[in-house]
């Protein structure tokens, strides 16, 4: 199981993010991506899914989302300097 890192520990590794960004799913979504993740990691708990970004979901997560445990499946933060400006050319 991997563990979450708390707002609390961003809070005081990174500083205040600019923006949480929540990762939610429908039931259905989340059964079909836990059965995806059991096949791609041959029955372990933890997978990826890469969005033009990283961020960890395991199958213990998505269970706890979807007994109402956790309000969302992931958080991505985004700082200040995390904020790239595309310049055309």
């Amino acid at each position: 199981m991997s563990e979450r890192i708390s707002l609390q520990d961003v809070l005081r590794d990174y500083g205040v993010p600019l923006v949480t960004l929540d990762v939610k799913a429908s039931e259905a979504e989340c059964h079909k991506l836990r059965e995806h993740l059991k096949t791609l990691t041959k029955d372990k708990e933890q997978g990826y899914l890469e969005i033009n970004c990283s961020f960890f979901i395991d199958i213990h997560d998505i269970d706890r989302y979807l007994v109402g445990e956790l309000p969302n499946l992931s958080a991505i933060y985004a700082f200040p300097e995390d904020v790239k400006v595309h310049k055309e050319e």
